[in-house]
């Protein structure tokens, strides 16, 4: 099973703003270079995109988490 992994540490958001939708739902299919979430390192967020496909997707870090980099944020069916 695939995971996606976090390039850094710091805080990880499923979602743009506390507003907006998540980039991605549980269950919910991912392309190359989709958008699942974003790391916020001081004050500066740097998108996560997917470097493989699935055809489900399942987080394993919670919104708002603090992560270190190498972390797995995601798993892919």
């Amino acid at each position: 099973m695939p995971a996606l992994q976090s390039p850094l540490p710091g805080t990880f958001y499923r979602a743009a703003s506390p507003d907006k939708p998540p980039y991605k739902v549980d269950g919910e299919a991912v392309a190359v270079g989709d958008v699942i979430g974003l790391i916020e390192v001081m004050k500066s967020f740097h998108e996560v995109k997917a470097e493989t496909a699935g055809s489900a997707i399942r987080f394993v870090a919670e919104n708002e988490e603090p992560v270190m980099a190498g972390a797995v944020l995601a798993e892919l069916d």
